[in-house]
């Protein structure tokens, strides 16, 4: 496979995980921890990830790769994979989902342009929508970067789990995890800066690109069920443009506007 192929971590758009076993409620905020942390082996190991995986792999950002030195990775996987939180690869978090590579999770964070947005809107936060809440490691990322995020999951328990883990790193604020079908989004609080999807949908929902605000950018798996490529989606004002990324390989967006489950 492909290096930018991946394997969601979007466990609420394709099955029922509960994720108690990650052990976030560990840490009580991402400020606090940070001092636990560095007296942790796995302080090593996250910044081997950030240099050879992310920066290795093309990753130039300077913020995103200073937000993923910080984020505990360890803490959204279960107990038994703690010393593989760092492994360039997908990891198994129960009930067949995955928590994504490292480095898939940069890419499509990196094809937001969120630090563009922020520096072209000093003192404002973005408001991003992210898709298939999974561990909750893509919202933490998010929020690191400085937005205000709406993670919505299909699965309730799932959203729990993820909520209660960010809830105990200091996340609360930043991050309202919600229930429904992430193929239609949540409109109730849209328009948004930034959307990312973390499962594959046959096309583009279009219900998605609607929710864009002026400038905003979605990003999004498109294709077969077994091998997709990732699309970013711009809207600038009536005019939506689109391009197209990497190869990869994602779970199933399941709901109206996603696959059948």
């Amino acid at each position: 496979m492909d290096r930018p192929t991946d394997r969601s971590e979007s466990g609420g758009e394709g099955g029922g995980a509960s994720l108690e076993q990650g052990g976030g409620e560990a840490l009580e905020s991402p400020a606090g921890a940070m001092g636990a942390v560095e007296r942790d082996p796995q302080i090593a190991r996250r910044h081997a990830m950030v240099e050879f995986q992310l920066r290795g792999g093309g990753i130039r950002d300077h913020d995103l790769l200073a937000v993923f030195e910080r984020i505990p990775r360890e803490r959204f996987v279960p107990a038994w994979l703690v010393d593989r939180a760092y492994d360039d690869s997908a990891l198994g978090i129960g009930s067949g989902q995955t928590i994504s590579q490292p480095y898939m999770v940069a890419v499509m964070t990196d094809a937001l342009e969120l630090t563009a947005w922020h520096r072209g809107h000093p003192g404002s936060r973005a408001h991003v929508l992210d898709v298939g809440t999974g561990s909750g490691y893509q919202a933490a990322v998010l929020a690191e970067l400085g937005s205000d995020v709406v993670s919505i999951e299909r699965d309730s328990a799932l959203s729990e789990a993820a909520r209660r883990r960010l809830d105990a790193l200091g996340y609360g604020d930043r991050i309202r995890c919600v229930v429904g079908d992430g193929s239609n989004g949540w409109p109730g609080l849209a328009p948004y800066d930034a959307i990312v999807v973390g499962a594959a949908a046959p096309d583009v929902p279009e219900p998605l690109v609607v929710q864009l605000g002026d400038g905003g950018r979605l990003v999004v798996p498109v294709g077969r069920r077994d091998r997709q490529e990732l699309r970013v989606v711009r809207r600038i004002g009536a005019r939506i443009e689109e391009r197209t990324l990497d190869p990869c390989v994602f779970v199933p967006l399941v709901g109206e506007h996603g696959f059948r489950a």
